[in-house]
């Protein structure tokens, strides 16, 4: 059976989570606390970079979440959530890198921000025009008379910048703005996956000192 080690509050893990879930497969969820665990020698001979989530299939295992997909998706290809048009192919992969390249850095500013751990005034602004900057690429890439990016059907693209796009209220920023981009964040959150997958209010609060403590030192 599949392994899966994750933390309730990684957006990196619940990508992999809702896809397991949208998958149908069978595995057995392992909790991290990040309260050191991830640090532990058992753990570091799994993944040495001390990161979630990880994935052990058999004696096989990957970390890096978009890896975990790609490897998901070629195992268990029903059902896909990859299409097959080129250019939506290249739409998805560049909505995918998107999420994981400009979103993170500028969370991680933000959420210092929130947690009143100091940040320059000028690293906060900077952080905010990324993201929504990427936001409103997002709303750019969406039709309102769809449910996904790409028409109705629910691909990787909506995975991963939604698993991540939900959090962004969290970092202060509104997104009333980008109606399309609510729109379609509602569609996902009636989702079975979307459901079973969201941090909890009570998980969001008693992961804060968690989160102080990993941020300060970044």
């Amino acid at each position: 059976m599949l392994q899966f080690h994750y933390s309730r509050l990684s957006i990196n893990a619940r990508r992999v989570w809702v896809t397991l879930l949208e998958k149908n497969l069978e595995f057995e969820p392992i909790l991290m606390k990040l309260n050191g665990d991830q640090f532990k020698a058992e753990f570091l001979k799994l993944n040495p970079f001390h990161h979630i989530p990880v994935l052990i299939d058999d004696d096989f295992k990957v970390f890096e979440s978009l890896a975990i997909l790609d490897y998901l998706e070629a195992k268990y290809p029903t059902p896909s959530f990859m299409p097959t048009d080129a250019k939506d192919i290249a739409k998805v992969r560049t909505i995918e890198l998107v999420t994981v390249n400009e979103l993170p850095p500028a969370s991680i500013i933000l959420m210092k921000d929130v947690l009143d751990i100091p940040v320059e005034d000028k690293k906060i602004e900077t952080a905010k025009q990324t993201m929504t900057t990427a936001v409103q690429y997002f709303e750019d890439n969406l039709d309102p008379s769809n449910s996904y990016f790409i028409g109705e059907q629910f691909t990787y693209a909506d995975i991963v910048a939604g698993t991540a796009v939900a959090s962004i209220p969290l970092l202060g920023i509104s997104l009333e703005p980008y109606p399309k981009v609510s729109k379609w964040l509602a569609n996902l959150q009636q989702r079975d996956s979307w459901k079973q997958t969201a941090p909890s209010p009570e998980d969001i609060e008693k992961s804060k000192a968690v989160m102080k403590a990993i941020l300060q030192n970044r």
